[in-house]
């Protein structure tokens, strides 16, 4: 953490809220160290090799989870029914899953070997996962090396056809615009599958399917246009709803750099069981940590349902909170995308200066981080000259206050999907801004209990109030109240909470301690 502050802030209540979040989240993982889900047995299936479909399209992992699920044996683990039936069988954990589909193999009536021969069973697919993802980090880190990436903040552009082929088009063209980051918007509603589609997808709404396939022809798209232009861009997609940790499995097995990965998103605004996210969102954390994959957090879409002057202090609590929940699961903070947005009323009498206060707090609270940038989306309304000007004064703030990641916003936001001119647009924008104003933020300080300096403390003394608050509750008890985004969610309600499973003695995830040793 730096010592001086351009904000005036209190660096010893910055120690003090980091430390309180670090006990709400050792209080969270508590509970998530003793149940597993089926997502996450389903991300161990793909880790050592099942994919594909059955005869009537459902995923492998979901045919083979569901059905040691059913007999009321998934608390001991998956990986202890299949490396059982690599000994038993002799065949790979893929053919046993195609056995287990045909309905010619039950993986709980099998004779029982010890425990030590079961895992060694699985060490060879294990490794290979491991020298897959490890193969993937290098061809990065070459490609980094070799040419080199665009300056932060990071331009990031959406594409969101429901088409990948039309998808890697526009993402071709706007890389070619000067592009760093390309999300591939998910199709609406994915994030309540409690399963991964297969294979290529032509058709979504609002989006494309996030499936294994359509990351693999995207990252092969986006290393071509990257060669053709000199400079690596980075991929983006999303690890979260009901399949968290499997997309984020997915993802590293295929190169993605950056993945929208909140603790809380989908509990607030999924409806999604809290239980079931916050198990998920561990072990999805554990391989973007171990893949070198940026996490992209939530906390702008607080301020889509709350007030952006009344409830700032809210998105810097749970920014606190996701960056303990991320070091618990070996996310370094260079890693750390933490979310925050440019949301304020631009009515709002010098709503600018409370942004430029906000936007530079976030950035010397987390030094190190990624920090991820919101575009206003609340009030753009349908004014393209309007709107332009206010992406322009969010550009600004981004060289200004140096943050990471910058969400381009679009001057056609809230009238329909970019098309290539809007975006090119944006970009143009934002590459104007950022070398008009390069070093603004070396050059100008603030004034000294001035507007933005007093607009900083306060938020920060909000946020350490309302901390200690969520710690005498526990973070469970906080979000059945609605302490964040104005929504409440109650512990035993929302979707997924069947997945959830209480471990038993045999259960067995080897990733978990492999990928946290040996994330370096």
């Amino acid at each position: 953490m730096q010592n001086s502050s351009k904000l005036g802030l209190d660096f010893g209540k910055v120690a003090s809220a980091k430390a309180v979040s670090k006990k709400i989240a050792a209080d969270v993982q508590q509970f998530v160290d003793r149940y597993t889900t089926v997502a996450v047995e389903r991300t161990l299936c793909r880790l050592i090799g099942i994919d594909g479909v059955d005869e009537n399209a459902v995923p492998l992992p979901n045919v083979v989870v569901d059905e040691v699920k059913e007999k009321g044996a998934l608390g001991e683990g998956v990986l202890f029914f299949i490396g059982n039936a690599m000994i038993e069988t002799g065949l790979s954990p893929q053919q046993i899953a195609e056995k287990v589909a045909a309905g010619e193999l039950d993986l709980t009536k099998l004779p029982v070997h010890p425990v030590e021969k079961i895992q060694e069973a699985l060490q060879p697919a294990i490794d290979a996962c491991i020298e897959r993802i490890n193969a993937r980090k290098a061809r990065r880190a070459h490609y980094l090396e070799t040419l080199g990436e665009g300056s932060k903040p990071y331009l990031y552009v959406i594409v969101a056809t429901g088409n990948i082929y039309e998808d890697v088009v526009q993402a071709q063209a706007a890389a070619r615009q000067g592009a760093d980051i390309i999300a591939v918007i998910r199709t609406t509603g994915q994030s309540l599958l409690d399963y991964v589609p297969y294979g290529a997808t032509t058709e979504g709404f609002g989006g494309t399917f996030a499936t294994q396939e359509n990351f693999r022809i995207m990252r092969k798209a986006l290393d071509e246009v990257g060669e053709e232009v000199g400079r690596y861009i980075r991929l983006c997609n999303y690890c979260s709803g009901l399949c968290m940790p499997e997309i984020a499995a997915m993802g590293a097995l295929e190169g993605l750099d950056v993945m929208l990965n909140d603790a809380l998103y989908g509990i607030l605004f999924r409806d999604i069981n809290m239980q079931r996210t916050l198990v998920d969102q561990f072990m999805s954390r554990v391989i973007n940590g171990f893949a070198g994959v940026i996490i992209n957090t939530g906390e702008d879409n607080y301020l889509t349902t709350a007030d952006a002057v009344e409830q700032a202090h809210t998105v810097l609590a749970s920014d606190l909170i996701n960056e303990q929940l991320a070091l618990i699961a070996g996310l370094p903070e260079e890693q750390m995308g933490l979310g925050h947005a440019f949301e304020m009323d631009p009515m709002l009498e010098n709503g600018f200066l409370f942004e430029l206060a906000q936007a530079q707090m976030t950035r010397e609270i987390f030094p190190k981080a990624t920090l991820k940038y919101m575009p206003p989306t609340k009030f753009m309304t349908g004014n393209i000259f309007r709107g332009h000007i206010q992406d322009a004064l969010f550009n600004m703030i981004g060289i200004w206050t140096s943050q990471g990641i910058q969400l381009l916003g679009m001057p056609t936001e809230a009238i329909h999907t970019p098309f290539m001119s809007d975006r090119y647009l944006s970009i143009e924008n934002a590459k104007y801004i950022f070398n008009n104003m390069k070093n603004i933020g070396d050059e100008v300080e603030y004034k000294k209990d001035g507007i933005i300096q007093r607009r900083a403390q306060e938020v920060l003394d909000k946020t350490l109030v309302l901390l200690q608050n969520i710690e005498k509750e526990g973070l469970f008890t906080a979000l059945e109240k609605g302490i964040f985004a104005d929504i409440k969610r109650p512990k035993n309600g929302g979707k997924g909470l069947a997945g959830v499973v209480e471990k038993g003695n045999n259960y067995y995830n080897p990733f978990i301690e492999r990928m946290l040793l040996k994330r370096k």
